[in-house]
């Protein structure tokens, strides 16, 4: 297998394994704030396991922690885990996940920046079909009139937030291939979740059966999901890595329709088609544009 093919597998299973978080999200039927809370903190404990164990394995143990990489990872993880919460409780989901799929774009913006990577026309093209299609898949799922009121701009750019968050975490991790980022994922993660217990009064107000579905995705998809797409990005682009991760956001909808029997619209659907059409044709085409491994 070569480089950017085993990069671009990665973040596939990555983007996968998320993809039925929003369900699990949806059946625990908590609010935003606990969510965050649980969610965070149980992410951030396993994000430090898997670093720390890591890290005890490791022969070079004499390597520092606290770099500029590694705090910048930190902030990342705080805000994107923090604003996405915040967002989703100002604005319409449908205008947040707009927001958060210009991810690709400022990916391939702050590659060009700061590592030199300069995406081809081909590769504009497939980011700009993905984010058309889930303009249009996000679209479908409007009910009624947008009130575009100060809080629906602040909620969108709290998604843009997010979006940027995501690309300085995979930029971050491409440039600087020693920093421990799974401990800056862990930290980052629980400084959200810890601070979500203390600010918000339900957080620990809720039921045995949703503090048990929230642990899904709090135990096994995000630091599956996250650890894996994170290490994809020292394999192949930023740009690769947060276009893959929108999967998340037309196959999550399948996943609450096979369990909720919750429909998907037509223009849902018909958005979806067309990102996954245009994620199939990448990865067809990326095998003729791959440097040994």
């Amino acid at each position: 297998m070569q480089q950017s093919q085993y990069g671009i597998l990665l973040a596939l299973i990555g983007a996968l394994i998320l993809t039925p978080d929003s369900l699990f999200m949806r059946l625990s039927q908590m609010d935003g704030s606990a969510m965050l809370a649980w969610r965070a903190t149980l992410a951030g404990m396993v994000f430090l396991l898997i670093g720390l164990n890591k890290r005890g394995r490791s022969t070079n143990t004499s390597k520092h922690i606290f770099t500029k990489s590694f705090v910048a990872l930190v902030l990342s993880q705080i805000a994107n885990t923090s604003f996405f919460a915040f967002a989703i409780s100002l604005a319409p989901v449908a205008i947040v996940l707009v927001a958060v799929a210009t991810v690709p774009i400022i990916s391939v913006i702050l590659s060009t920046l700061f590592l030199g990577e300069h995406a081809s026309l081909r590769s504009w093209g497939i980011i700009l079909t993905v984010t058309l299609g889930i303009i249009i898949s996000v679209y479908g799922d409007l009910r009624g009139d947008i009130d575009f009121n100060m809080h629906t701009v602040l909620g969108a750019l709290l998604g843009l937030a997010v979006a940027f968050s995501l690309a300085i975490n995979f930029i971050v991790v491409r440039q600087d291939r020693s920093v421990e980022f799974e401990i800056a994922l862990g930290i980052g993660a629980l400084i959200a979740g810890l601070t979500a217990f203390s600010l918000s009064p339900t957080a620990t107000n809720v039921t045995l059966n949703s503090t048990l579905i929230i642990s899904l995705t709090g135990l096994i998809i995000l630091p599956l999901s996250f650890v894996m797409l994170s290490r994809a990005s020292r394999y192949t682009t930023a740009s690769n890595v947060s276009m893959l991760m929108l999967l998340e956001t037309v196959l999550g909808p399948l996943w609450v329709w096979m369990v909720i029997d919750e429909r998907p619209s037509n223009l849902t659907i018909a958005g979806g088609t067309i990102v996954i059409t245009a994620i199939s044709y990448f990865l067809l085409s990326e095998r003729k544009n791959a440097t040994p491994l």
